[in-house]
């Protein structure tokens, strides 16, 4: 899952973003208004976190734009202007929630989460898939109730593979959902990843397989 971090307090944007790759997001930052709706016009992103109070250009105005270029990202709104008139003006416009600050990191990582659930049109916290369980909330994959060990890179590249279990994923959308622009990940890097994958998901009756030139699907082992 991809984030954009819209925010102009570089130690918070840096703390926030540090929080959310740790929890295997593939997290973006910009840190004023104009760089925003210039990132959000040509890159896609599964949820954007979003101040108000911006240089150059309003966390409003940002919204406004966005959501008039048909960008269907989770809006979550994180700002020190807590009047009701801006929640109202920042729900009206698109945005999906909100929160003032200051705010605890873990209820953002909660409702961040409902967001992305709700944009995937799931109403439970956990998805199924031959035998392994993905719970949502933990963001952790388990088979015969125990954990399965991976790490948070293959967590993600595993996760955009599940929920669209069955169907072809292109290679770029991978690359998108598990990188930021600052990162240099390449379609041999994204093979890599898929093998050692493989290994771990032999023994629980899944398996990554090649739709050759176009990308990769999850498939039940027979």
């Amino acid at each position: 899952m991809r984030v954009l971090v819209v925010e102009d307090n570089l130690t918070l944007a840096n703390g926030l973003a540090a929080v959310l790759r740790g929890s295997g997001y593939a997290v973006d930052m910009v840190h004023d208004g104009v760089s925003a709706a210039a990132v959000l016009s040509t890159e896609r992103f599964d949820a954007v976190v979003l101040d108000l109070s911006l240089p150059e250009m309003d966390g409003l105005d940002v919204l406004r734009t966005m959501r008039a270029r048909q960008h269907d990202a989770a809006v979550l709104i994180l700002s020190a202007r807590g009047e009701s008139d801006d929640r109202v003006k920042g729900l009206d416009l698109g945005a999906d929630d909100y929160m003032a600050k200051p705010f605890d990191v873990e209820e953002l990582e909660a409702r961040l989460r409902a967001l992305l659930r709700r944009k995937a049109g799931l109403k439970v916290s956990t998805v199924a898939f031959g035998d392994v369980v993905f719970d949502l909330n933990q963001r952790t994959f388990f088979a015969n109730g125990a954990a399965i060990d991976l790490p948070a890179r293959e967590v993600s590249l595993l996760e955009t593979l599940f929920m669209r279990a069955g169907k072809v994923v292109a290679k770029q959308a991978i690359i998108e959902s598990l990188a930021g622009f600052d990162e240099d990940l390449s379609a041999n890097a994204i093979e890599q990843y898929v093998s050692r994958l493989r290994k771990r998901l032999a023994p629980h009756g899944l398996t990554v397989r090649t739709a050759r030139g176009i990308g990769y699907y999850l498939e039940k082992q027979h």
